[in-house]
């Protein structure tokens, strides 16, 4: 068992785990110390406890999982860590993989929590700079060729000094180019309808999989931290009859899908946003409604797309708060300087 004070000897220097900061049935995370003069990083490691009592089959899930995600933070840019969380090191510790990943404060959950918790509502107008730096994290996921599938807050690492998002925790990659469907993958609480409910041959999911998730995401953070009646009833389902709570679903909705988004949660989404910004709710609301759509052809077909819809909203505000940070507003301008111009033609 891995425990504080153990040094961990990575491709690039040495590490003390000081404590652990989270922690999953597939992965840990420990605050460690790393080489002199350097900041501290978060550790993130295979759960050894789980991988003693797994069966081979997913102890090789959970190492090919982890190597994905070198590999993937490996082949980015250092101009494409913007929004996306710093690979530092990599290695190996008693034959699992490790990675020493930059070190935020806290996530997007629970900073929504500790706001929620003083009575306090988050700004509007941070929404939407929040939705945009996620858009943009995601546009570089799919750039590089990726379908994320884990979208949810406790994956969004938060700098609440910078008022920045970063993407964290690629284990569940899938290729966008592997058009086949696949074995279960996600948080079922944040899933795109045919990423929960899949099909007789598996799960069939592409890059507007992830913009279902990021509208989900956007009803958290207007609500204050209220999910989806869809996202609860996926996730409660999972947790009592794991993949099989899919069909039971299905079945209490005579066979069909249930719906992603009702009435009653438009209404609760608007009266929020018209508390303090009446004079963009029509914009948000469409954004949403199309997110959010149980179809993904009907979802936007690219990050460019929801760019100009956040930037509808944005200019709805502008009357009254002025400038928008240049990092919302900004993204509605794709050039070849913030590497979208890959998109064009998707």
């Amino acid at each position: 068992m891995t425990a504080a004070d153990t040094i961990i000897t990575l491709e690039l220097g040495h590490y003390r785990l000081r404590e652990q900061i989270a922690g999953s049935a597939y992965g840990v995370v420990w605050r460690a110390s790393g080489p002199r003069n350097t900041r501290d990083v978060a550790l993130k490691l295979i759960n050894q406890e789980q991988m003693a009592r797994a069966l081979p089959p997913q102890r090789e899930r959970w190492i090919a999982s982890a190597a994905n995600e070198i590999a993937f933070l490996q082949s980015l840019e250092p101009w494409d860590e913007r929004h996306i969380v710093r690979l530092l090191d990599s290695g190996w510790h008693d034959g699992l993989p490790v990675l020493a990943l930059e070190l935020m404060a806290t996530d997007l959950g629970k900073h929504v929590a500790a706001v929620g918790a003083r009575g306090d509502r988050l700004p509007f107008p941070h929404i939407l700079d929040w939705i945009g730096q996620i858009n943009q994290a995601l546009a570089k996921v799919h750039q590089y060729g990726w379908r994320y599938l884990d979208l949810k807050p406790a994956n969004l690492l938060f700098d609440a000094q910078l008022n920045t998002v970063k993407l964290a925790d690629f284990g569940t990659n899938r290729l966008l180019g592997e058009v086949h469907a696949h074995s279960y993958a996600g948080t079922a609480n944040w899933q795109a309808p045919e990423q929960f409910f899949g099909a007789a041959d598996g799960y069939q999911t592409g890059a507007r999989s992830d913009y279902f998730s990021l509208g989900a995401i956007f009803y958290f953070l207007v609500t204050g931290g209220q999910p989806l009646r869809f996202c609860n009833d996926c996730g409660a389902a999972y947790r009592e009859h794991h993949t099989g709570g899919a069909a039971i679903l299905r079945q209490a909705n005579n066979g069909a899908i249930p719906a992603s988004l009702h009435a009653d949660e438009e209404a609760r989404f608007v009266e929020r946003i018209a508390a303090t910004d009446p004079q963009a709710c029509d914009a948000a609301l469409a954004l949403l409604r199309a997110l959010l759509d149980t179809d993904p052809a009907r979802r936007p077909c690219h990050a460019i797309q929801i760019s100009r819809m956040l930037a509808s909203a944005c200019d709805a505000l502008d009357r009254r708060h002025g400038s928008l940070p240049e990092l919302v507003r900004g993204i509605g301008r794709p050039t070849a300087g913030n590497g979208w111009n890959q998109l064009r033609g998707r």
